[in-house]
């Protein structure tokens, strides 16, 4: 029988700042717990191929590389041509509906395609796409899931709406199943404003109280290019503001996705793979850049990855695994394997290499601010980057480097010609056999309240 599968993204969660990546704080300890419990597995180096939500998103659905797919770098709407991972399992029989709370996974991108049932919440939707008794049930815990009322809508968290709305959801797919959900989280996407309750999760250590330390994170996203562009100068003070309510956002979310969890074991499904992982991380001060925008690091690539009831690839969690090999091993699995997949199936292959891309960046961003930014230390271009457990290196048409991690900071081809060479080989070989583009039939779709989103999210429109 084929298993149920349940698939949540969260947004901007960086891997060592998790409890099974072994954090100060525990800031997830209902992943850790899902991991830790029969048929659990929390996999150590799980590398995103890319650096942002597009990249990411796209690679997860259509189980090839930023690329190939091309959305964000040389479009920003999925190839039709492309066959997406809803659409291969339709083919097996599974019923398929998608939750989502970020634009970049949206008709604008086309990365609806093969959904049954399709869902993007946004200001803009949230009366069509979120059932009304959800609204009313959310209205009346403004205060203990969100900020309250409040006139900045930057403030509003929204995975008890998402959870809410998939636990409705689920009592439609479970009489067809087998069934695929994907849900993509918002949280803890910038501004890192945490609902009340959980706004002093992590202040007892930090000077600001815990209301102001959420304003700074509002003032902070609000006014993120520049201070990037005039250097992050942050005291002490302010950056333990600004990882303290990160990190309580995590703590947040986790508390809903074990909610999620637990209802989806409740009920009464056949087998059943659940899913937990990040599109990317977050930079906080690496390469003196904050977010998600310009550097390709572990801060950004490196991410959390749990499963439940997907015992056939748990050997690989000490092994390098990529989004694109759970999208070719879900569907090889289902026997309709496909030959544009650029993963490997895990339940035979061990990966050795990850890769990881980036599109080019217009770095006016920093320098209308800043006219002394120096871009000189960032790669100009789009970026190619293997990945090892011990190095990573990268390469674009300005410059290459060689790091050995955990330290990304020392360029060390010097010391490491053998490497070197052995990756660049490595990744120049791969490069040609696997980044050759797909052009996209479609423009971008993205509409005026998409957009609108994306600004409020901070990206660059």
């Amino acid at each position: 029988m084929d298993p149920n599968v349940v698939w949540v993204t969260l947004d901007s969660v960086r891997a060592d700042h998790t409890t099974m990546g072994g954090y100060h704080r525990d800031t997830t300890p209902n992943l850790a717990r899902i991991a830790d419990g029969e048929d659990g597995a929390a996999f150590q180096h799980c590398i995103s191929s890319g650096t942002g939500t597009p990249y990411s998103s796209a690679s997860i659905l259509s189980g090839t590389y930023p690329t190939r797919h091309g959305v964000k770098i040389d479009n920003e709407y999925l190839p039709e041509r492309l066959e997406t991972l809803p659409e291969t399992l339709g083919r097996a029989g599974y019923r398929t509906a998608c939750l989502s709370r970020n634009s970049y996974v949206s008709p604008g991108t086309g990365l609806d395609r093969g959904f049954d049932r399709f869902s993007w919440v946004s200001g803009s939707t949230i009366l069509d796409a979120v059932p009304l008794r959800t609204l009313v049930k959310y209205f009346f815990n403004l205060r203990r899931h969100s900020a309250g009322l409040a006139r900045d809508t930057a403030k509003y968290a929204t995975p008890y709406v998402m959870n809410d709305t998939a636990k409705r959801w689920l009592d439609d797919l479970r009489a067809a199943e087998p069934f695929f959900f994907y849900l993509h989280y918002n949280e803890p996407h910038r501004p890192y404003y945490p609902p009340l309750p959980w706004m002093d999760t992590y202040t007892d250590d930090i000077e600001m109280s815990a209301s102001e330390a959420a304003e700074f994170a509002i003032e902070v996203h609000r006014t993120l290019d520049e201070r990037i562009a005039e250097g992050l100068d942050f005291t002490d003070e302010e950056w333990a503001a600004l990882h303290a309510m990160y990190d309580a956002e995590i703590r947040y979310t986790d508390e809903m996705i074990g909610r999620l969890f637990d209802h989806v074991q409740s009920l009464d499904l056949g087998p059943t793979i659940f899913v937990v992982t990040a599109d990317h991380g977050e930079l906080f001060g690496e390469r003196g850049l904050l977010s998600h925008k310009v550097a390709v690091d572990d801060a950004l690539t490196h991410v959390p990855l749990v499963t439940h009831g997907f015992g056939d690839i748990e050997g690989q969690a000490d092994e390098l695994v990529q989004h694109v090999d759970l999208t070719t091993t879900l569907s090889a699995m289902v026997g309709e394997g496909i030959d544009q997949h650029q993963g490997v199936d895990l339940r035979e292959t061990t990966r050795e290499h990850a890769f990881v891309q980036r599109g080019p960046f217009d770095f006016d961003l920093f320098t209308d601010v800043n006219p002394d930014f120096d871009t000189s230390r960032f790669h100009h271009g789009p970026v190619h980057g293997i990945r090892t457990k011990e190095f990573r290196y990268e390469r674009s048409d300005s410059m290459e480097r060689l790091y050995e991690l955990p330290d990304e900071e020392t360029d060390v081809r010097q010391q490491y010609p053998e490497v070197t060479e052995d990756l660049s080989a490595t990744l120049e070989a791969w490069v040609e056999a696997n980044a050759d583009p797909i052009e996209a039939e479609s423009d971008s779709q993205l509409d005026e309240s998409m957009r609108r989103q994306l600004r409020d999210l901070g990206y660059v429109e």
